[in-house]
């Protein structure tokens, strides 16, 4: 649960010859300050993000997504405090306590998905699709944060929170008033001699380029050019790393002429705007202007007060964190409580209004929050609290009376038994074989790649086209704001278990590490299996069933039939179930 990885042999036998009272506690410290806590609670929050690495082939990209995944895991290993979490996601670029180190923070906003705009169509068409954005946006950041579905405000009232169409126009007006554009991990002053070499190098390459269709090719003046951005290529920090990010400038749709046939043009300019409301949700009726600012049912006077500091992220974020922060601290418990138990509080994560469910247990969910507020807004300080709980302690074993007098286990009579996800199955499972890179953090590695044998969180995420072993599994569309896992158990599920190439290379792995060991039977051998994938020893009847399987063999069927055998524990329910 905390490090998203199997116990080791080694550990588990520490843990078991520590006799000591604090024995519990000593393994929970040493599991929060693993560098590995950061990797699998980074994983859910990049759900929630709707992250990926690669999208459509013709939006532009340096391909450094992985910054802001980087980021994030380094937040979590360093229980940077919620409240500044969210702070930095939102605007890290106004606040003077942040610098160069942290833009990658913006990857939360500048990882939205962009859609086509072909400016040949009329711009009321084009608008269109502008304000789908900023409503893409305006759900991501509400749901994410506030569990609030603000976006339903854009065509009318909230059928069912008290949430206007006034209030999703000013939210829209911050988001109308920022671009997605990468930005440099280093300070703006350093760059700016990198920004006009790369111009430079640009159009240089492009003459290059028109040079090379003309007969005969003028080779001296080619190469000329390619002296000079041979030159320009040695500017320093040239090649920095450029994170997904957003930038102060606001975008106006205009026609490029005098009639809706002449197309479409996009002008980005660097004020602040303030939008019309949007009659029905459209572009084309407008109404009247609403000033930005937060939420007017969350705010802590009647009149909000607009705001000011550029398109007004910043405004926005510490709205959230100090007039809404019950609220906020609510919805991040409420998902921390959800991802180690399996279910929320509130079983509708990202929806806390009127139309959501209400909680199990409020008196719970209040306690935890205002405590976790008070306790610094620290989340490693949050799973502590619950992972040294009696209610996180229990078995998950039935007893005659549970299904009784609580058969949904909705009272927590036991620990629920909870299915890996497929990320933590597949580290799982390399992490057994002994075949587990360890390395944290940089880019992607694609999922197929043979000589991948990185956590999963490192696999590339395709937003347009995603990887078939992560669709079976239940892994989320990377499109949008997924708030909880949906757990699905299919026919395909099964087959790739049995057929699945993963499960193949990782059987033959697991067996050659069982066969290379030096030990005195194959009774220690199947003794070392149930160690490493259920860290526990098997009982007489396992260990039988396992010897008649095995057999006497030897050599390449002696291979063969121990990875049959590995892939069998492998694709076993105590394997893929946390129980």
């Amino acid at each position: 649960d905390l490090t998203g990885l199997p116990p080791t042999p080694g550990e588990v036998t520490a843990f078991i010859d520590d006799k000591s009272s604090q024995a519990y506690e000593t393994a929970v410290e040493r599991l929060l300050n693993s560098k590995h806590f950061g990797e699998r609670w980074a994983r859910v929050w990049l759900d929630l993000a709707r992250y990926t690495d690669r999208t459509a082939s013709w939006l532009y990209s340096t391909g450094q997504a992985h910054l802001y995944r980087d980021w994030v895991v380094q937040a979590l290993n360093d229980d940077m405090p919620y409240d500044q979490f969210v702070h930095r996601q939102l605007a890290t670029d106004f606040m003077p306590e942040t610098g160069s180190e942290d833009i990658a923070a913006l990857g939360f906003l500048g990882l939205s998905p962009n859609y086509w705009k072909e400016l040949q169509l009329p711009t009321e068409i084009i608008k269109v699709i502008v304000a789908d954005e900023w409503e893409e946006r305006i759900d991501t950041v509400s749901r994410t944060f506030l569990g609030l579905t603000v976006a339903c405000a854009r065509c009318h009232h909230h059928k069912f929170d008290a949430i206007t169409m006034q209030d999703y126009y000013a939210l829209a007006g911050v988001f109308a008033s920022c671009r997605i554009k990468e930005r440099p991990t280093i300070d703006e002053a350093l760059y700016a001699p990198v920004r006009t070499a790369k111009a430079e190098t640009a159009k240089h390459e492009a003459k290059v380029e028109e040079l090379k269709k003309k007969k005969p090719q003028p080779k001296e003046e080619i190469e000329a050019l390619t002296v000079k951005i041979a030159e320009l290529k040695k500017t320093p920090h040239f090649n920095v790393l450029m994170a997904p990010a957003v930038t102060e400038e606001s975008l106006s749709v205009e026609r490029k002429g005098k009639t809706a046939q002449s197309g479409t043009k996009l002008v980005y300019h660097p004020r602040p705007q303030d939008l019309h409301l949007f009659v029905r949700g459209n572009p084309n009726r407008l109404g009247e202007v609403v000033p930005r600012r937060f939420l007017q049912v969350l705010s802590r006077s009647d009149q909000p007060t607009p705001f000011k500091t550029g398109s007004g992220r910043l405004e926005l974020a510490q709205a959230i964190t100090t007039d809404a922060h019950p609220l906020a601290a609510r919805v991040l418990v409420n998902r921390i409580w959800l991802a180690h138990f399996g279910r929320g509080l509130v079983t509708t994560p990202s929806n806390f209004g009127q139309s959501g469910e209400r909680p199990s247990h409020p008196e719970l969910l209040d306690d935890l929050a205002a405590r976790f507020v008070a306790g610094g807004w620290s989340m490693k300080k949050l799973h502590r609290e619950i992972v040294l709980s009696a209610t996180y302690r229990q078995s998950s074993r039935d007893d005659r009376t549970q299904p009784k007098t609580d058969p949904d286990n909705l009272w927590l009579s036991r620990m629920p038994r909870t299915r890996l996800s497929v990320e933590a199955w597949r580290d799982a499972m390399l992490a057994v074989s002994g075949e587990l890179d360890n390395k944290i953090g940089g880019p992607s590695v694609g999922l197929t790649d043979a000589a991948n044998k990185r956590r999963t969180i490192y696999c590339t995420i395709h937003r347009r086209e995603m990887s078939t072993m992560l669709l079976t599994h239940d892994f989320p569309d990377p499109t949008a704001h997924s708030p909880k896992r949906v757990g699905t158990t299919t026919t395909l599920q099964g087959l790739y278990a049995l057929n699945g190439p993963m499960m193949l290379t990782r059987a033959k792995a697991l067996a050659t590490r069982l066969l290379n060991k030096e030990l005195e039977s194959d009774t220690d051998r199947i003794a070392l299996a149930y160690q490493l994938l259920f860290a526990r020893e098997p009982s007489e009847r396992e260990t039988k069933l396992a010897l008649d399987f095995v057999g006497d063999t030897a050599g390449e069927a002696r291979k063969n039939t121990w990875i049959q055998y590995a892939h069998v524990l492998l694709a076993s329910n105590e394997f893929l179930y946390v129980n």
